[in-house]
């Protein structure tokens, strides 16, 4: 993951996200990342899902649309799904 403790370096596999935005009920690309991110990477933490988001150029342009701007804020929207 991308983490500053030493953890190994995670990038978003765009490949992969296609095949799955496939097959998801959603309409939202954004909404279907955080899917991928649970379900590929087996992520939970909001914390390391905003890490990973803010170390790739098109998933922070889809924090920007949103206005979120902290793992706070990513927390919050997570909850609101």
């Amino acid at each position: 993951m991308h983490l500053a403790k030493g953890k190994k370096v995670i990038r978003i596999n765009w490949d992969e996200y296609k095949v799955h935005k496939k097959y998801s009920h959603r309409d939202d690309n954004f909404e279907i990342l955080l899917d991928f991110m649970k379900s590929y990477y087996n992520m939970s933490s909001p914390m390391d899902i905003y890490d990973l988001l803010r170390s790739d150029e098109i998933a922070q342009m889809m924090l920007e649309k949103r206005d979120i701007t902290d793992a706070e804020g990513l927390e919050n929207y997570l909850y609101k799904l």
